[in-house]
């Protein structure tokens, strides 16, 4: 199927990942406000559930939480585990593996590890955890502190640099890519990660706009999104939909997924809990197809041994989405690996 017939769900970020109240931050004379995240988690008793963290059992169980953000699942987590379990949890960004140590470093059953989860293979392997986890968390998305933080360049709320890079420390960033990419690259990545409808004539004024004047910060981008005439949508800001395009090619999220769920089936111990939180229907459609393939017994005619039974989809709650709006998106979909 191509990128331009795949449904999208629209959210500027997610999850633990980042959730809030529709408080406004207030851009005088320039376009209705992007709103202020609060941190909240995300389904946090339906991936707690998921996870089965209250489930008995006699030996020490490991758990791996493989995007902390800031902790809004951890923390539950830890609250949770009896005494011999263990807690492992990952992220790519300095600044949350930093507030993690300050939260957490005391506690003996829990380890922080700057690595993007595109590497839980090569990371499990060197810390002696394959086949060793009974519960694997996912939560996918930007954190609150990081929309928040006008320097990491995610926002178009307050100005900042256009960096967007989970990692500030590597890769290309926001600014550097849409220097020197093409009006068609550009094009493409808009409409593939942000459906945006106006793809086409926003990268042509980029590219335009960047001949005369080169693009620095946040909002002289988003004026420029806004300024660009065509069809959009009066619920969201005109350039939601090209910093989360933007956002996801930098960082290669899709292609870090796609890594990670490759080392699942290695990762999990036997009876062991997948439990991954999306926002955005194509990293959605990868896990769907990853538990739907890894769950036959039968494929094109081949009588397979499944590795993975799927335990259930599930969404928000009503009041949840009323609370914290950005939940409204949220996808969560639990498999258990198995025993046999």
């Amino acid at each position: 199927m191509s990128a331009r017939n795949m449904m999208l769900q629209v959210d500027d970020c997610g999850g633990d990942h980042c959730g809030g109240s529709r408080a406004p931050l207030a851009t005088p004379g320039l376009f209705p406000a992007e709103p202020m995240p609060l941190h909240r988690p995300v389904m946090l008793e339906e991936a707690l559930a998921g996870l089965a963290v209250s489930r008995g059992s006699v030996e020490p169980r490991v758990f791996v939480d493989a995007t902390y953000g800031r902790g809004g699942h951890s923390s539950v987590i830890l609250q949770r585990i009896r005494p011999g379990d263990a807690l492992y949890a990952l992220d790519r960004d300095p600044q949350a593996c930093e507030s993690a140590r300050q939260r957490f470093g005391g506690r003996a059953d829990f380890r922080i590890h700057q690595r993007n989860f595109a590497e839980l293979r090569e990371w499990a392997r060197s810390e002696n955890l394959l086949v060793r986890v009974s519960g694997l968390l996912m939560d996918l998305g930007v954190s609150s502190p990081q929309i928040e933080q006008p320097d990491r360049g995610f926002s178009f709320s307050s100005d900042g640099p256009l960096d967007m890079r989970m990692n500030p420390g590597e890769g290309e960033s926001a600014g550097d890519w849409l220097a020197r990419a093409s009006d068609t690259e550009i094009a493409d990545v808009l409409w593939r990660y942000g459906q945006e409808r106006n793809s086409r004539r926003i990268a042509r004024r980029i590219v335009e706009t960047r001949a005369a004047e080169p693009l620095r910060s946040t909002i002289q981008l988003a004026k420029l999104i806004a300024s660009v005439p065509g069809p959009r949508s009066r619920s969201i800001h005109p350039a939601t939909r090209s910093f989360q395009a933007i956002r996801m090619h930098i960082n290669g999220e899709l292609a870090a997924l796609e890594q990670a769920l490759e080392a699942v089936i290695e990762l999990l111990a036997p009876g062991g809990r997948l439990a991954i939180i999306s926002f955005h229907s194509l990293e959605d459609r990868l896990v769907k197809q990853y538990i739907r393939e890894h769950s036959q017994t039968v494929r094109d005619g081949e009588t397979l041994k499944p590795w993975l039974q799927r335990i259930g989809r599930s969404f928000p709650k009503s009041s949840e989405i009323e609370a914290n709006p950005r939940a409204r998106s949220a996808v969560l979909r639990v498999a258990e690996k198995m025993r046999t």
